[in-house]
């Protein structure tokens, strides 16, 4: 590891600060959205109403005796952090310990009626119904017209922008903050020609790991489901298909988290959408499940997705899969949060010098929606403070992608 400043961690201590927000406003509207999400029994009623007096008046509070997981998320903190307010321990962990107690509230973990629902499948499936889901799978076959190369730069940006159909951003924020596909047809719009929508672009480094032969192996860790998770499943099967990778293994969460984070059961319904789509998404879905069946493509649900901790902490068997590909590649705000640390670096902090703790080369794709930020060209900063304050860093109007991991490997 390069010999880095201190940064301090992310906390949601001050008020009007969009940590804040997302714990004082954010969370709330969640609760509210589970709440109407299902025909929920009293019991479930009341142990939301418990939950939303706690994050926004009371104190983090322990696990429910006899939690499948209390021994694992003691090691992660909670022994530290219980009695105390959720606006003083580190920002990430607060999320990620409001969800987990937010599927303990509807029953998720069982046993009873309610074992094993996902409380936010209603919003995914509806994300992936939309009007506009269906116009960007028919433009698909406009793509056939392209050579490969530009259909593969045109399917990683599709993967990138689709970062925005974010379900927990969208309730909070107006639709200009949200980035909303309204600003333009690239789906990356918020640009001008000195602050650029697309803030580093390391795009052509990562394609170029990639080996001609279809050798390769592409690790991706995915983030949201529907309209984000269909256009990872695309960018995976043109690279099969092109012979850009050989194999793939896609990370997904092990149960629903942060609202809108993919599991196994929303690629099913991503891979049935495309199906059902015809045309080349149909290709497109038919190819994946076949590449599923035959192994090509491996899926991994390890209980670290769901961990307040950053990759540097990363398990052992998740740091050989992360080790042996040819790269590997994150999706979303929170994955990036969890690769650099969530910590107020200075956004000039070199990319490479924050992810040398990776096991291999690392590619970040993100919607900018929180305030960490690295690998920013100090005139970049410059022009984005000068237009926006620092409302560029949250507003979901920006994106990157970044490639780091250690040195003798990039």
């Amino acid at each position: 590891m390069p010999d880095l400043p201190s940064a301090p961690v992310i906390v949601a201590d001050a008020p009007g600060a969009f940590p804040h927000g997302v714990l004082a406003e954010r969370h709330p509207a969640v609760i509210r959205q589970v709440r109407d999400a299902f025909p929920y029994g009293p019991e479930v009623h009341r142990a939301l109403d418990a939950l939303l007096e706690s994050c926004t008046h009371g104190t983090i509070g322990a696990l429910p005796e006899g939690a499948h997981d209390a021994r694992r998320w003691a090691g992660w903190g909670l022994d530290e952090y219980t009695g105390r307010s959720w606006f003083e321990v580190p920002w990430l962990w607060a999320e990620s310990y409001f969800y987990r107690l937010l599927l303990d509230a509807v029953g998720y973990f069982g046993p009873g009626p309610w074992q094993g629902v996902d409380p936010f499948r209603p919003a995914k499936l509806a994300e992936l119904d939309a009007p506009e889901t269906a116009e960007e799978l028919a433009a698909l076959d406009a793509l056939d017209d392209l050579p490969p190369d530009e259909r593969t730069r045109a399917l990683l940006h599709g993967s990138l922008w689709g970062n925005r159909a974010d379900l927990g951003f969208r309730l909070s924020g107006d639709a200009e903050s949200e980035g909303g596909d309204d600003t333009d047809g690239t789906r990356g719009g918020g640009g001008t020609d000195d602050v650029p929508a697309l803030v580093a672009d390391d795009g052509a480094r990562l394609l170029a790991l990639l080996p001609p032969d279809g050798t390769g192996t592409l690790c991706l860790i995915a983030d949201n489901a529907g309209r984000e998770l269909v256009p990872d499943l695309l960018l995976l099967s043109h690279l099969l298909e092109h012979g850009r990778i050989g194999r793939a293994e896609l990370q997904l969460k092990p149960y629903p988290y942060y609202v809108s984070d993919a599991t196994t059961a929303d690629l099913l319904d991503a891979l049935r959408r495309l199906v059902s789509a015809g045309g080349a998404a149909a290709g497109h879905g038919r190819r994946l499940w076949a590449a599923l069946t035959d192994g090509r493509v491996t899926l991994r649900a390890h209980p670290f997705s769901c961990a307040p901790l950053p990759y540097a902490d990363l398990p052992g068997d998740l740091r050989a899969a992360c080790a042996a590909a040819t790269v590997t590649v994150l999706k979303g705000d929170l994955n990036y949060r969890r690769l650099v640390g969530d910590r107020w670096w200075p956004p000039t902090t070199p990319f490479a010098d924050v992810t040398a703790h990776f096991p291999g080369p690392v590619a970040a794709l993100r919607i900018l929606k929180s305030d960490v930020i690295t690998g920013l060209d100090p005139r970049t900063e410059a022009a984005l403070v000068a237009r926006e304050g620092q409302r560029w860093r949250t507003g979901g109007t920006r994106a990157l992608i970044q490639l780091g991991g250690p040195p003798h490997r990039t």
